[in-house]
Parts: C-alpha cells; structure tokens; sequence
C-alpha cells in the first residue's frame, strides 16, 4: 500500500494533509500562490456584495471569506475547494437577519455548523447528493430570479422595500420605478457591461473588480464634480476604537468572540426558546451548505481529476462556519465559481484556499479607505452578473424542452415555489414530488405473471394442477398492492393444488413487502395449497428471520422455478 492509499483510509485525514505529505514541492507552492492572488481578487467585491445583499455591511461578508476559506481547507476534505460567501444563501439569510438581526444568524450558523459536524461524523456525506437534478436546477434558477430581483433596488438608484416574499419585491420596485436614478443607473450599466463583455476579450482577467473599479472611478470624479452616488462609505459605518464614526469598513481584522464570555450582546448564550425558534432555520442552512458544498466538490473533481472526500468536507465546512460565526461572520459553503476559477489558475492544493484568505485579510486592513469609494450600482451590477449565471438559463431551459414530463414538473414546481414563497418551501415540495413520481416508475417497473398448465403461450412447463405466480421488479410498500392485487382469483380456485411463488427476480423486499407475501402464504395454506416460494439468497435469509417456524415448516423453498417444478413433479 503506498503512502497515499495509507493516507485516504485514516479516517481524521484531510485533502491539506494528503497534499503536503504526498510531494509538496516549490512548483506547486508556486501554483497555489498564484491561484490565491487570482481568487482573492474574483472574492474580494463579491464577498462585500453578498454580505450586502443579505442585510448586514460588508465587512461580514469578508470576515466569512477569511475565516471560512482558511478553517475549511484545512479541515476539509477537497484539494481544490473554495469556500465562503455564496449566491444561493441570500435568500434564506436576508429573512433570517431582518427578524432576528446579527445575533440570530450568528447562532443559526453555529447550530448549522454542529449539524454537519454530525452528519461528517455518521458518514452520511454521500447522502446528501441524492437531490434530485430537477430539484436542485428549479431551486438554483429560482434563487436566481430572487437575488437578481433584489439587486435591482441599487443598481436603479431607488429606495423600494425588499422585505416579502418575490411578487411583493416585484410590486415595491414597481411603485418606484420613476424614482430611478439616471445617473446611478448608467454607471451600473457600464459596471455590467465590462463584467460581462471583458471575459470575451480578456478571459484571463478579473472583470468583476475591473468593473468595480472602474465603476469606483467614476463615482470619484462624480462627487468632485457635485454628483454624489451611494457608496460603500455613505452606506455603511462603524465605530473605530476613538469611539467615532467612520465611513466604510474597518481596517482591522476580524476578532475572535466566545460566546458566554464576550462582552458583545450578540455572543450572549441562548435560551431554549431561541435555539427552537433557530432550529429550522439552522437546518436549512446545514442542508443547503452540504448541498452545495459537495456538489462543488463534484465539480472541482471533474474539472481537477482528484477525488474528494465528502465527509472530511462536511467536517470541513461544519468547522468553517462555527469559527466564521465566532468571527462575526455569515454562514459559508463550498463556492462553484471561486472553486472552478482556483482551479482554472492552476491551484493543486488546499493552500491555494488558505492563501486567497490571507490576501483578502491584507485587502482589508490596507484597502478599506479605497474600498469605501465603491459605488453600491457597481456590487450590484456584480449581483446581476453572479444571479445569471447561478440561473443556468440555458440548461434549465433545455431541461424543460427535452427531461420527461415528470420530471420537467418537478423542476418547474421547484422553481415557482422558489420564486414565489422561498427555497425551503421549494426543495421540500420539489423532493416529495420528485419521491412521489419515482415511487410511480418503481410501481410501473414491477411485473406479474399468472402462469398455468394449460397456458398454450407459456414459458414453462407446469405439472398439471400448478399455478405459478411471477413477480418482477421491486417490492417494498409502494408495488405491494400492485404486486398481489391479482392474488384472490387465484388462491381459492379449486383447479390448483400447488402454487409457486415465484420471487427469484426481486431485488429488494422490504418488511411491508414480507408481511404481505406471510399473507398471502396462509391464505395459499388455509386453501389447502401446497406453497413452493423462489428466492434470491438475500431475500431467503431475511424471509427465513421474518416467518415463524412453524410456517418455514409446512413451506418448501426453491432456488429457481425449474427446481420448483422438479419437486412438484417428484411428489406426483
């Protein structure tokens, strides 16, 4: 066994300490300095615009991406993982802070963060990608449809409501469409149309903080010239350690919080009626970050050639968010597009994650007087672009033209409860319905065949007086009905003497099933029948556990109708 192998079975073991102890060298410290600078820079506006877009300053947003980028690629479990701030959070996060402030998310994140933890620990991490696709594309694009809704109030210059759900966010811009600032509205517009167009031209560069800076630009020389847009500094303030106002972010790095023994009411403990009222909440935001964490993990796969580890990256991402809470921070997961730019920029290890932390840290002590020139247009032009391409427009659009009907609706129900009440109510709703149309192909997938010894048309060969009674495919509590729904036509008809039960073709049985099929034996017994049953060896053994002995008795079992037919035939 090499050193790697080794090194993938210990179970505490994380893709940091695989890559540094299977040939870490300069070339790679290298490649991961260089895919840092370059993802740090893509996180940077981004990072503030999401904190933003949830409700709190954007320096929360950054806090997340220090803490988060760094505690996660050292705990988790993919080499090339970036983890922080992510799009498909708004939705759920805006509500959370605008009824219960910093110090409800702060706690949510820190229930959250235990939930994976445990999930991590019970190595259920392969669970959470059974999602199906319909359901996790209706959600993104719906997500997307929101979060490009609510961008819309700064990127226009106006001042309408965000609270509500969608149709009433729709209606608040509505109402304010001709407060709309021209002026905010061009230099938004600008800001997208670099973001958009510069990849085309220049891929290699960072068109998201090109746009903001140039963006950035603008609004400097508007404000000489008497034209003032909303920045990050006239948005946002906080109290320096003079005990004044200031503009903008503070240039410091964020502080670590004990709760129980900070001085800040937000790290108070909570009461047993908060951490119920959190308790949903905070399991929406561990589904959603192990969701999505993984399912960039997949990507990062595929686009890397390595393989990740999913319950080390629940562990990972569990630790990340309880320490980016300790930090003032908002909840984090594995991001889609900061991973697959890491890896474009030729990342090869978890460094990479690590040192893109660190360089958003040096940002914000060194740029934040810079940073509070930024024009709030400009982040939420960096909105409308990360919602965009979070939709997958084409692919959900290709979904609904080519998936079958059931599961276009699913992603179609999906979608509208999204959009129309929020993400939880949509992924719940989209599961069960996705269950309830997998249970129905699971009923159309089961067979059964009625054979007898007058059956011209038959396969098999039956001594006279014997019934066989076939089924194929699954039988668990959804077919069971289905299955035996032809049985009492048969049972008491005088013309059989033998019956064979024929379950060889059955890949599973679950308990309602071998109840069912105890039924149906004793109703073949108290008729006077005698039972031969075919079964596969798995289903045998749990039948042999479920049936008393005194029935096992008066049964015979056979590994293949011929050998069924054989004893038939040897008692004749």
């Amino acid at each position: 066994m090499t050193y790697a192998n080794f090194l993938r079975k210990v179970p505490v073991c994380t893709a940091l300490i695989e890559s540094v102890f299977t040939g870490y060298t300069g070339t790679k410290l290298r490649k991961d300095l260089i895919a840092g600078l370059i993802v740090s820079l893509v996180a940077l506006p981004l990072s503030m615009a999401l904190s933003i877009a949830v409700g709190l300053p954007p320096q929360h947003g950054l806090y997340t991406a220090i803490i988060a980028g760094i505690v996660t690629a050292i705990f988790g479990g993919s080499r090339t993982q970036v983890s922080g701030p992510t799009a498909a959070f708004v939705v759920i996060l805006a509500p959370i802070v605008a009824e219960y402030g910093l110090r409800g998310i702060v706690w949510c994140q820190i229930l959250a963060g235990l939930m994976l933890l445990l999930l991590g620990i019970t190595r259920l991490g392969r669970v959470i990608t059974f999602v199906p696709y319909p359901v996790t594309a209706g959600f993104t694009a719906g997500i997307a449809v929101v979060i490009g809704t609510i961008a819309l109030n700064d990127f226009l210059g106006i001042s309408a409501s965000t609270a509500g759900h969608w149709p009433e966010k729709v209606a608040a811009i509505a109402d304010h469409i001709t407060e709309t600032n021209f002026i905010n509205l061009a230099v938004g517009l600008l800001a997208l149309l670099i973001m958009t167009g510069l990849p085309k031209f220049a891929p290699k560069l960072p068109s998201a903080l090109v746009g903001i800076t140039v963006a950035t630009g603008i609004s400097v020389l508007l404000a000489h010239s008497g034209h003032d847009l909303a920045t990050i500094g006239s948005r946002f303030h906080y109290v320096g350690a003079d005990g004044l106002n200031h503009d903008g972010i503070p240039p410091i790095p964020p502080s670590l919080h004990i709760p129980g023994l900070s001085s800040d009411p937000v790290y108070a403990l909570p009461t047993m009626k908060e951490i119920s009222t959190w308790f949903i909440p905070s399991l929406v935001i561990a589904a959603l970050a192990a969701l999505e964490s993984l399912l960039s993990a997949t990507v990062a796969d595929s686009m890397s050639g390595t393989r990740h580890d999913p319950n080390a990256e629940l562990n990972g991402i569990g630790l990340g968010n309880m320490f980016s809470a300790l930090f003032l921070g908002i909840p984090a997961t594995g991001a889609i597009a900061r991973t697959a730019t890491n890896i474009n920029a030729g990342a090869v290890s978890p460094i990479a994650s690590i040192i893109h932390a660190f360089l958003l840290l040096l940002y914000m002590i060194l740029l934040a007087p810079l940073i509070s020139y930024i024009p709030m247009t400009a982040l939420s032009a960096l909105l409308l672009v990360t919602a965009w391409r979070m939709s997958h427009a084409k692919h959900f659009v290709h979904l609904i033209k080519t998936a079958p009907r059931s599961d276009m609706s699913v992603a179609l129900v999906c979608f509208a409860l999204t959009v129309a009440i929020d993400m939880v109510a949509g992924v719940v709703v989209g599961v069960v319905v996705a269950i309830l149309l997998f249970l129905k192909r699971m009923i159309e997938a089961t067979h059964v065949a009625v054979h007898h010894h007058l059956d011209e048309g038959s396969d098999y060969k039956l001594p006279p007086h014997t019934l066989l009674y076939r089924i194929d495919g699954p039988l668990f509590f959804g077919t069971v009905n289905h299955a035996f729904e032809q049985r009492d036509a048969h049972i008491t008809d005088r013309a059989f003497n033998h019956i064979i039960l024929d379950l060889e073709f059955v890949p599973m049985m679950d308990v309602t099933a071998i109840d069912a099929c105890e039924v149906m034996i004793k109703e073949m017994m108290a008729a006077q029948k005698t039972v031969i049953i075919v079964l596969s060896r798995k289903n045998h053994n749990r039948m042999i556990r479920r049936l008393g002995a005194d029935m096992i008795a008066q049964m015979r079992f056979a590994a293949s109708v011929d050998d069924a037919i054989g004893l038939i035939s040897a008692e004749e």
